[in-house]
C-alpha cells in the first residue's frame, strides 16, 4: 500500500488557499456578526499566538483566545468565536473526497491527511465533518509539534508510519510545501484542482484497474 496524504485548506477543504483569488474566507461577515475587524484579528491573533504556539500544539486554542479577545474588545465567549469559525470553515471538497473514496476501494493506498492545523478543528474535521471514515490518520501540525513546510514535519509522519517502500504521494496547494516534500524524498503534487490528482498517474492508474 502506498502512503497518500492530502493537505486540508485548498484541498480537502474550499478555505485558505495558497492563491488568495481561489479563497473562500470564513471571517469575511466576522465583523458584522461579532464586532471584529478580521484584519485585527489576523494580524493580533492568527500572524502571532495562532502561528507562532497554537498550530504546533504548545498552546491550546481557547486559552489563546482567552488572552487574545478582550484587547480586541469581544466580550463574548472564546467557545462562541470558535464555533462560528468552524461552522464557516468546514466547506468540504465533495468531488476530490468521492475521488478519494474511490482509491479507497482498491486498496492500494494508505490514505492520510496532513495539515497544519490545531487540535479542535482538526478533531472537528475527523468526528463531525467525516474524515475520520475515509482516511486512516490525520497528521497534524500541533501533533507533530512542528509545521509545514519544515523538514521535521515529514521526519515524524514518517517516523510514526515507517519507512515506505514506495515514495509517499501528497498533494498540498502550497508550492512551497511540495518543493518541501520533494526534498524530503516524497512526491509532492501541486493541487489546484480536482485533475491534479485524477490525473495523476498513479491514481489514474489505480482507479482504472
Amino acid at each position: 500500500m502506498r502512503l497518500v496524504l492530502f493537505d486540508v485548506d485548498g484541498v480537502l477543504v474550499h478555505g485558505y488557499h495558497t492563491r488568495p483569488e481561489k479563497r473562500r474566507r470564513w471571517d469575511e461577515h466576522m465583523e458584522d456578526d461579532l464586532g471584529i475587524s478580521p484584519d485585527i484579528f489576523r494580524d493580533r491573533f492568527i500572524k502571532s499566538l495562532f502561528e507562532s504556539h497554537v498550530l504546533t500544539g504548545q498552546m491550546a486554542l481557547i486559552s489563546a483566545l482567552d488572552q487574545t479577545l478582550p484587547e480586541l474588545g469581544f466580550t463574548g465567549s472564546s467557545w462562541s468565536l470558535v464555533s462560528y469559525w468552524l461552522e464557516r470553515d468546514s466547506q468540504i471538497n465533495h468531488p476530490l473526497l468521492r475521488l478519494i473514496r474511490d482509491l479507497q476501494r482498491t486498496g492500494a493506498a494508505k490514505l492520510c491527511v496532513a495539515t497544519n492545523q490545531e487540535h479542535l478543528r482538526a478533531f472537528h474535521l475527523w468526528n463531525n465533518l467525516g474524515l475520520g471514515g475515509l482516511f486512516d490518520d490525520m497528521f497534524n501540525s500541533a501533533r507533530l509539534g512542528v509545521m509545514k513546510p519544515a523538514r521535521g514535519f515529514f521526519d515524524r509522519i514518517v517516523e510514526i508510519v515507517g519507512t515506505q517502500h514506495e515514495r509517499p504521494l501528497m498533494f498540498d496547494d502550497s508550492p512551497a510545501v511540495v518543493a518541501a516534500a520533494n526534498e524530503a524524498g516524497w512526491e509532492g503534487v501541486l493541487f489546484d484542482d480536482l485533475e491534479d490528482c485524477a490525473e495523476h498517474p498513479w491514481i489514474k492508474a489505480q482507479l482504472a484497474r
